[in-house]
């Protein structure tokens, strides 16, 4: 099973010193976070895109591109990568390019986003978000697997003998999740494809999250990917830990009273008990997620928010020490003591993937020569 951490980069005043991060400073804090994320063991970091304050993260292949060559183990992921308002041919290049550069340790979650604005900023109209999501993605898959496209759809100009470059390292596309806090239609592309299902699990009572695994369970196995326990899940979550309880309730409270997102409304006893979020001991935290498996199933990915809300980088990186060493490990022999054997005990990985396909082949395309029209001998068109 795979464990990490991502991040939505919010740029957020610390309510306990009144200070705000400059955006400078939150970039460089994500990366160390990252760092520290590979230092303590864990396997996944994650960051989100948006294009608006107070959200830094707008180029997560450009972040992802400098962790990858500063840390040796740590895949890295998107929480999001806006599959509506991003050209597919820009994701399919920029992704391959991660990819290569990387030596493979991608995967990435397409979403829909939670900011309507970014629809027009973008050229497209909110109204239109799930067609988005269907054409721009099938467009996506074929980018990937087809050397050549000639493609027609509703809502980008027409491709014609199209190469999109670089390929796929080893002629392996990156596995994708599609994420989705409350969208069926989301469940369903996931489940028709094959593709991984992560269900956010930070802002909606248990049952809701597990009426959308269970759907996105239900219609893998109707498309005949296998059983509905052998589906992909990754979950989200949120945790803030001490030592004693009593105390994380008490160091988190203004950071949760004050958050962008669920500040200013329900009480932080009220969201702890509807909600996944939890607040306690590195114990509490333990117990809390290996509940997760009781409503969703045995899953593959639990991903962590550790950083919302204005935390100091020093608060985050100490949460991070205490994940590694403390919950994590415990969390990976329960989990995994738990898991039927027929079930998969990890997402799909680049080594998994390539041998899944017989072996890496060299999937380079060689340009067309302008006077004899072929390809040179041998090469790939």
């Amino acid at each position: 099973m795979q464990f990490g951490v991502f991040t939505v980069g919010d740029v957020t005043v610390d309510p306990t010193t009144g200070r705000e991060p400059t955006e400078h400073e939150r970039i460089k804090a994500m990366v160390a976070i990252a760092l520290k994320a590979e230092e303590v063991g864990l396997d996944v970091f994650a960051t989100g895109e948006h294009h608006n304050p107070p959200f830094v993260p707008s180029s997560p292949t450009t972040m992802l591109g400098h962790i990858g060559a500063r840390t040796e183990r740590l895949l890295l992921s998107t929480a999001t990568t806006l599959i509506t308002t991003n050209d597919p041919v820009k994701i399919a290049e920029d992704y391959a390019m991660l990819q290569h550069l990387s030596d493979g340790r991608v995967d990435l979650m397409m979403g829909r986003g939670n900011t309507g604005p970014v629809y027009p900023w973008f050229g497209k109209d909110i109204r239109a978000g799930v067609p988005l999501a269907i054409e721009n993605y099938d467009l996506l898959r074929r980018l990937w697997r087809e050397d050549v496209v000639d493609w027609k759809g509703k809502y980008r100009t027409p491709l014609q003998s199209f190469t999109s470059t670089p390929r796929p390292l080893d002629g392996v596309p990156p596995f994708v999740w599609h994420g989705s806090i409350r969208s069926p239609e989301i469940a369903e592309q996931a489940a028709y494809y094959g593709d991984g299902f992560f269900a956010n699990h930070i802002f909606w009572p248990k049952e809701h999250t597990q009426r959308m695994v269970g759907l996105y369970r239900e219609r893998y196995a109707h498309y005949g990917h296998g059983s509905a326990d052998q589906a992909i899940v990754g979950l989200g979550g949120q945790v803030f830990m001490r030592r004693n309880s009593q105390d994380a309730v008490r160091e988190f409270r203004p950071y949760f009273d004050n958050a962008p997102v669920y500040g200013h409304g329900p009480s932080l006893e009220e969201f702890t008990r509807e909600t996944p979020l939890t607040v306690g001991s590195p114990q509490q935290v333990i117990d809390r997620t290996l509940g997760f498996r009781e409503y969703v199933g045995d899953y593959q990915r639990q991903l962590f928010l550790m950083d919302h809300a204005g935390l100091p980088l020093k608060t985050v990186l100490e949460q991070l020490d205490l994940l590694g060493e403390e919950v994590v490990p415990v969390l990976r022999k329960e989990f995994a003591a738990l898991r039927p054997v027929h079930v998969p005990e990890a997402p799909p990985t680049h080594a998994s993937l390539v041998a899944a396909a017989g072996g890496a082949k060299d999937s380079t395309v060689h340009a067309v020569d302008d006077v004899t029209g072929k390809a040179p001998e041998g090469a790939t068109r």
